[in-house]
């Protein structure tokens, strides 16, 4: 077997265990600034104007505006505040909306970030940004989007409710299950990607039957620190171009997306790369597309793109933009395919 491979490992500072948030000022400190503008969700203000106060004088304000798919003109409107503020950094608390506004802002100036996730998104440990405009979600690749610092609280996510838990925990395994077969996959990332999958095989059905248990959670933050760090080590392919663009044009909900496709898109790779995919199977059971449908269901997850409001009339559309501009994938891809594909995802069925 071969083992010619590239690795490079992420320089970002990972900062695990319960209670570690109250340590965000000192690592505001050590970043060598001192004006940290937090960042959060609508929803999350309160939490985020609850840290500035903990942050005290290295706080120099909120930004609670942060929504998902990292909208352009909302992006700007926060670097406005950042300018008027003086920002030397920002403190992005929340899930992947407010690690995307956070990655946006630091492409755009450099900032450092420091990152305090209450989701299992993992976006915090890529160099990745997906930013929308004109209806439109496209990706950029840059050293400076990745943050330099990540904590990663458990305590933090014993709110985070049981449906949100399950499609974030399964947004989360989608990065891990397309490193699997990804065109410059590597021992390590392969690795981390299995390690990461059996994580939340074993913690978000005990979330379910658990939500408030602190070890549980903390297991489940441990396979998101782990799949989000192969989504930025290796290249991704067909499921979240997929994603991107149901996201990125139809405003479908980022994490119930990527659940309800993933069983989907794996199934469609699985006929091409079963080899490459054998992990999935060994840990979920049965066939990859079959095995992943069945656990989605077993925790509750949502099945069909139909409940997210999308239309089937939208179908033909998104299987359209999705195949317009080639990049690799494992199994080669065809707009008949891709619609059918999208069908059976927008049904709910069970992938054979």
């Amino acid at each position: 077997m071969s083992r010619d491979f590239i690795y490079s490992g992420s320089p970002a500072h990972i900062v695990f265990g319960e209670g570690k948030s109250a340590a965000a000022g000192e690592w505001v400190e050590k970043l060598g600034c001192a004006n940290a503008l937090v960042l959060s969700t609508p929803q999350q203000k309160a939490d985020a104007e609850a840290l500035a106060a903990q942050l005290g004088s290295l706080a120099v304000g909120v930004f609670a505006g942060a929504v998902m798919h990292t909208p352009v003109d909302v992006t700007e409107e926060a670097r406005e505040v950042v300018l008027r503020t003086q920002a030397d950094c920002v403190v992005s608390l929340g899930g992947g909306s407010t690690t995307g506004l956070g990655k946006a802002i630091a492409y755009r100036t450099d900032l450092p970030q420091i990152v305090i996730p209450t989701t299992y998104a993992g976006s915090e440990v890529t160099p990745i940004l997906g930013q929308t405009e004109g209806g439109r979600k496209t990706t950029v690749r840059h050293a400076s989007i990745l943050p330099e610092v990540v904590i990663y609280d458990p305590a933090l996510t014993l709110g985070l409710p049981v449906g949100m838990s399950v499609t974030s925990g399964l947004n989360a395994m989608a990065h891990a299950v397309e490193a699997l077969y990804a065109r410059d996959r590597n021992p390590i990332s392969t690795l981390m990607a299995a390690e990461g999958l059996r994580a939340f095989k074993t913690s978000l059905p005990d979330i379910v039957a658990m939500p408030r248990a602190a070890d549980v959670r903390a297991d489940a933050l441990y396979g998101a620190w782990l799949c989000g760090t192969v989504l930025g080590t290796v290249g991704m392919a067909l499921h979240h171009k997929i994603c991107h663009t149901l996201g990125g044009t139809f405003d479908t909900p980022h994490a119930d997306t990527h659940a309800i496709m993933l069983p989907h898109t794996a199934a469609y790779n699985a006929a091409a790369v079963p080899e490459l995919l054998a992990p999935v199977a060994d840990i979920f059971g049965g066939s990859v597309g079959g095995g992943l449908w069945d656990f989605a269901r077993q925790i509750g997850s949502p099945l069909a793109l139909k409940d997210l409001g999308l239309s089937e009339a939208d179908l033909d559309r998104a299987a359209e933009i999705a195949t317009e501009n080639p990049y690799w994938n494992p199994r080669p891809i065809d707009r008949q395919s891709i619609r059918a594909l999208l069908q059976d995802a927008w049904e709910g069925t069970r992938p054979a």
